[in-house]
């Protein structure tokens, strides 16, 4: 029994010597050759080297090695490395490996005409449509026209009819020109029924001079176009006003686009469209607009658009698809700058652009909130937040976006960044760009704050709801224009911030959940407030080191006394006061 244990007990060593001889082998050799730190790497406080990944910043250690998400080699990072939440640093290699490609703000960008893409069908013009009917009652004794698609012209013949109605006007026609001496009122007469019947006058004159008595009559076709529907056969027996034929003139024809309702507000009647379809290769029609349908399709939220076009030729038929183009220059298409819309990551009113930092020896993108203006096709104005010759990504920005986000840094998918307010660094100073009438708009905008602060202070999820609309109310009107393009773009940062968590509130009934939503707020309000400043009473910073399991959260308070918006009448003098806005 003891020599089977000592037999395991030495195989278990070698086991572990071979294991210790391959870790050697695999990972002594990878961590002897990792890049050496260069002279602006960075290190930690007691000097030790900071690795990191070229893909993955979000990975950082003291030592060499691999990155735990793609296998790369670690390399030292930079002591330029910026610590701006809205500021992303990757290495060139990373910037060569995911094709990060730019285009500056400016040049040909601007004044760019607005295009607008159409798709439709050739139609039929509804107004030259007509319909042959018999004026007469009778027999059809014979067809002249005989098929669907086939083309009649006006006057041409198109059947045979035998009527005894005529038959008997021609009897009261003979004997009224017999007594024309006598009456002649009645000869006109008899004359004007068979007119009425549409015979042809020069016909009228032949039976007054024959003085003999047609059997059948020829009927004439009233209008031009194509037969689109035959509604008799030889022997069918008629009555007045009863139709032969469907007739619709393609002569002209309608070319009707779909348009949608956010482009229908940049199209007027008399604009130019420009066509083609497959069914006739390089050839471009022009039209112009003729009508705008006045009601939108619940469905599809298009609207018609048609214009008219000639079609003498017959080359465009009904049910040909067409793709149209609408270029209409707005009178404000000179008055903003444009840029490409792969360089924004998603429209609305605020939008994201990534801003190539000038000037940094590792390439750096910025994370910018703009607001567009006018969809251009291919562009978007843009209104605010984007100044010429600023250098924007527009390749590659979603693989930025998605590394600033596993940073925790300012990102598409996390713009409520929490910021330090103890490196005073990341808070820029915008008080001496920002006028007087901003700074009493904070002002205002925090004393909406207050009531919501008291809401929880009370610990009342009702009150705080109500107050929460009421502080998106003060927060969305009266807005203040602001010149400078890095204050604005801070602002909406924060100012989105702030709206996006008091709606949080008002859709929450949890108290403890409002009070997470509420530190949000008070963790952008007190931003803006440092790097924007107030015209109005003194406001207090407080802050709680137990909130949030003892996270620690600040909030703004008008008393120097505490009363903690976290906990309530729990731990009401929780709390210490910070600074104090004068």
């Amino acid at each position: 029994m003891k020599s089977i244990t000592l037999k395991i007990t030495l195989v278990a060593l070698a086991a572990a010597l071979l294991g210790l001889g391959a870790g050697y082998v695999l990972f002594g050799k990878n961590k002897t050759s990792a890049p050496a730190a260069s002279a602006d790497s960075m290190a930690t406080d007691n000097g030790a080297q900071i690795w990191t990944c070229s893909m993955h910043p979000q990975i950082r250690q003291s030592e060499p090695g691999d990155c735990a998400l793609c296998g790369m080699d670690l390399i030292p990072l930079s002591t330029q490395s910026s610590d701006d939440p809205l500021v992303l640093q990757m290495t060139a290699e990373a910037v060569k490996l995911a094709n990060i490609q730019t285009t500056t703000v400016g040049g040909k960008m601007e004044g760019k005409a607005k295009v607008i893409s159409l798709s439709g069908k050739i139609q039929a013009d509804e107004r030259l449509a007509a319909t042959q009917v018999a004026h007469v009652p009778g027999r059809i004794e014979k067809l002249f026209v005989s098929f669907k698609g086939e083309r009649v012209e006006k006057g041409q013949k198109i059947a045979a009819i035998y009527a005894p109605d005529l038959i008997t006007a021609q009897r009261e026609l003979l004997e009224a020109l017999k007594l024309e001496a006598l009456s002649p009122g009645l000869l006109a007469a008899a004359r004007t029924k068979l007119r009425y019947w549409k015979i042809d006058p020069t016909v009228i004159a032949a039976i007054e001079a024959s003085g003999e008595i047609q059997e059948t009559f020829i009927l004439y076709a009233d209008a031009t176009g194509i037969v689109t529907n035959r509604s008799v056969a030889v022997g069918d027996y008629l009555s007045k006003g009863e139709p032969l034929f469907e007739l619709m003139n393609l002569d002209q024809v309608w070319a009707i686009f779909d348009a949608y309702e956010e482009d229908l507000a940049r199209i007027a009647i008399g604009d130019q469209i420009e066509f083609t379809t497959p069914a006739i290769p390089n050839k471009t029609f022009k039209a112009k607009v003729s009508f705008i349908d006045p009601m939108i399709d619940a469905q599809t939220r298009v609207a018609a658009i048609r214009t008219e076009i000639r079609n003498t030729n017959g080359k465009l038929k009904p049910e040909m698809l067409v793709s149209g183009a609408l270029q209409k220059r707005t009178k404000s298409a000179s008055k903003h700058l444009t840029v490409p819309k792969s360089a924004v990551l998603w429209t609305g009113k605020s939008s994201v652009v990534y801003v190539k930092v000038p000037e940094m020896d590792i390439p750096s993108f910025q994370f910018r909130v703009i607001e567009l203006g006018e969809n251009l096709g291919d562009y978007y104005q843009v209104t605010s937040g984007l100044t010429v010759g600023e250098e924007i990504v527009t390749y590659g920005n979603f693989t930025l976006d998605a590394a600033a986000q596993l940073n925790n840094q300012a990102s598409m998918m996390n713009q409520r960044v929490k910021v330090k307010k103890e490196a005073t660094g990341l808070v820029p100073n915008f008080q001496a760009l920002v006028p007087e009438k901003f700074k009493k708009r904070l002002h205002e905008i925090a004393e909406s704050y207050l009531t919501l602060k008291d809401a929880l202070v009370e610990t009342n999820a009702a009150t705080a709801t109500q107050a929460a609309e009421d502080f998106l109310q003060v927060l969305a009107k009266g807005k203040v224009k602001l010149t400078s393009p890095d204050a604005l773009e801070f602002w909406t940062l924060q100012r989105n911030t702030l709206a996006e968590n008091a709606a949080e509130i008002t859709r929450s009934t949890d108290v403890e959940a409002q009070r997470e939503a509420f530190g949000l707020i008070s963790e952008s309000l007190i931003v803006a407030l440092d790097a924007f400043g107030q015209v109005g009473g003194a406001l207090y910073v407080q802050y709680c080191p137990m909130a949030f399991n003892n996270e620690g959260a600040d909030w703004l308070a008008k008393e120097e006394a505490i009363q903690n918006p976290y906990f309530g009448d729990k731990m009401m003098r929780c709390g210490v006061v910070k600074k104090t806005y004068q």
